[in-house]
C-alpha cells in the first residue's frame, strides 16, 4: 500500500523537480514539504494519507476547470479510441484542424495559421524565430534583435532566456544567451505620488517610442505579457500600454508578440488579455490553460501577412522548427473540450462575478500593516509583503500547506489564481487560510 512517506522517499531518490533546489526538500526541521498527491477533484488535491489541499494557483496556472473535470475526461476517453498521435508533417487530423479554426474565430480571423509545440518556452522561441525569419525573407537583414520589458519572463530555454529579465534565470546562463534590450515596464506599482496606472503606461510607452526611434532598423519584435507580468511578481499594468505599443510598433515596422501563455484563456477577464486594449498582435503565444491543464500543448498564431513571408518554393524560406509531438491529437482534443466549456457555460461572464467575490474577500487584507499593492485583474489577484526575511517565501508556503492550501509565492508576492470551478465558499476559505498563513509566516 502506498503512503505519503513511502512515495516521498522514492521521489527524492528518482525525480529532479523543476526550478527547485532539491536540498531544500532533504530531511531536516526546516525542509520544504514534498507532497505526494494521489488524486484530484475540482479545486482539491488529495494525498495518500487523506489530507487535501485547495489548489489556489491552478497547479502552476494550467488547471482552468478543476482536476479530473468530467467533460474533459470524457472527451479524452473518446479520442483515445480514435487517434492518440500522428506525425503532423505531411499529415493532419480533425482535432488540430478544428482547434485551429476555433482559435482563429476567437480573433475574428485576424490571427490564424496555428503553429503547434508542447510548452510555453517553445512557443515564445517559435514566435521570436518566426519574426526574425520573416524579416529576413522580406530583405530586412539588419532586423536581428528583440525588445522585452524590464522584469520580463518568457521561459527558460536558451532562446526564451534571451527575452527574460529575471536575474535568477538570466545570470545563471548568461554566457549562453544573446540578450535582448529592455525597455521600462508599465508596472502600476511604479506610480509616483498621485500618478495613475494610465499615466505610468504612457510614460513607459514614451520610453519605448524613444528606443525605437533610435534602434528600430535592428529590432525584429517587441515581446510582452499583456496586462500582467506574471513571474515578475504579478506586475499589473493598464491596457493603454498595449494600445500605444501597437501604434509605435506599426510606425517603426517592428512586430508585436503577445505572450499570453499565462494570461490567456480568460485569466484576465477576457478570453485573450490583449482584447482589453482593442488590438491584435502579430504573434500570439498560448499554452498552459489551453488544454485545461491536462496535456502539454502550446500554439503560436500569426497573421496572413507573416504566413505569406514564408510561402515559397524554397525550403530554406520555410519556417524551420519542429517537435515530434506537434499537434498531438489528445492534447488538441483536451483543448477543444476546454473551449466547449467556455462556450457552453458562459465562463467569462460567470468569472466576472466570481472575481468580484474573490476581490471582496481579499479587500480586508489591504489593512494589514505589511501588505502592499493589493491588486487584481480578472481571476488573478496578488499582494506584496513587506518583509526583509529572505526565508519568508518558504515560511509562507510551508504555513499555507499546513492549512491545506496550495499558494506558492513569487519572492515576497503572494498571488491567487484558482480554477474557475472554485465556489464562493471555497474563495472565502482560501483567503481566510492565506491570511492565517501570512500571520504565521511573519511570526
Amino acid at each position: 500500500m502506498i503512503s505519503n512517506s513511502s512515495l516521498l522517499q522514492r521521489s527524492l531518490d528518482a525525480v529532479w523537480h523543476p526550478c527547485t533546489q532539491m536540498k531544500q526538500h532533504a530531511a531536516a526541521v526546516e525542509a520544504l514539504p514534498l507532497v505526494p498527491i494521489a488524486r484530484g477533484e475540482g479545486v482539491w488535491l488529495y494525498d495518500f494519507d487523506g489530507r487535501r489541499y485547495l489548489d489556489g494557483i491552478s497547479s502552476w496556472w494550467v488547471n482552468l476547470f478543476g482536476h479530473c473535470n468530467p467533460r474533459i475526461n470524457a472527451a479524452l476517453r473518446a479520442q483515445l479510441d480514435e487517434l492518440e498521435h500522428v506525425i503532423l508533417a505531411g499529415f493532419t487530423h480533425r482535432p488540430v484542424v478544428e482547434l485551429s479554426e476555433r482559435l482563429s474565430a476567437l480573433t475574428d480571423g485576424a490571427l490564424g495559421h496555428c503553429f503547434y509545440a508542447s510548452d510555453g518556452a517553445s512557443a515564445t522561441e517559435i514566435a521570436l524565430k518566426m519574426s526574425f525569419h520573416s524579416w529576413q525573407n522580406r530583405g530586412f537583414q539588419d532586423k536581428q534583435e528583440f525588445l522585452c520589458l524590464a522584469g520580463s519572463y518568457h521561459g527558460e530555454t536558451v532562446g526564451a532566456l534571451a527575452v527574460t529579465d529575471v536575474a535568477l534565470f538570466k545570470d545563471a546562463y548568461a554566457p549562453l544567451i544573446r540578450p535582448a534590450a529592455t525597455v521600462p515596464t508599465p508596472d502600476a506599482r511604479l506610480a509616483a505620488a498621485g500618478e495613475s496606472s494610465t499615466a505610468v503606461a504612457r510614460r513607459a510607452a514614451a520610453a519605448l517610442e524613444r528606443h525605437l526611434e533610435r534602434h528600430h532598423r535592428r529590432i525584429a519584435a517587441l515581446i510582452v505579457e499583456p496586462l500582467i507580468q506574471c513571474a515578475s511578481g504579478m506586475a499589473m499594468y493598464d491596457p493603454e500600454y498595449l494600445r500605444l505599443a501597437r501604434e509605435v510598433c506599426d510606425r517603426f515596422q517592428v512586430h508585436l508578440i503577445c505572450d499570453e501563455i499565462a494570461v490567456g484563456c480568460g485569466r484576465t477577464g477576457t478570453f485573450f488579455a490583449h482584447e482589453q486594449a482593442a488590438i491584435r498582435p502579430d504573434f500570439l503565444c498560448l499554452s498552459k490553460g489551453i488544454s485545461g491543464g491536462y496535456l502539454p500543448l502550446s500554439i503560436v498564431m500569426t497573421t496572413a501577412a507573416v504566413y505569406a513571408d514564408f510561402y515559397h518554393e524554397s525550403t530554406s524560406r520555410g519556417f524551420l522548427h519542429s517537435h515530434s509531438y506537434t499537434g498531438n491529437a489528445l492534447a488538441c482534443r483536451a483543448a477543444l473540450a476546454t473551449l466547449d466549456l467556455f462556450a457552453d457555460e458562459q465562463v467569462i461572464e460567470n468569472n466576472r462575478l466570481l472575481a468580484a467575490h474573490l476581490g471582496d474577500c481579499l479587500r480586508p487584507l489591504s489593512a494589514h500593516p505589511q501588505v502592499r499593492h493589493l491588486r487584481q485583474r480578472g481571476m488573478i489577484a496578488a499582494f506584496d509583503v513587506s518583509s526583509d526575511d529572505p526565508a519568508f517565501p518558504q515560511r509562507f508556503y510551508r504555513a499555507a500547506l499546513a492549512r491545506e492550501i496550495l499558494l506558492r509565492p513569487i519572492g515576497n508576492t503572494i498571488y491567487f489564481m484558482p480554477p474557475y470551478v472554485i465556489s464562493r465558499e471555497e474563495c472565502e476559505l482560501l483567503v481566510a487560510r492565506a491570511a492565517a498563513a501570512l500571520d504565521a509566516a511573519l511570526g
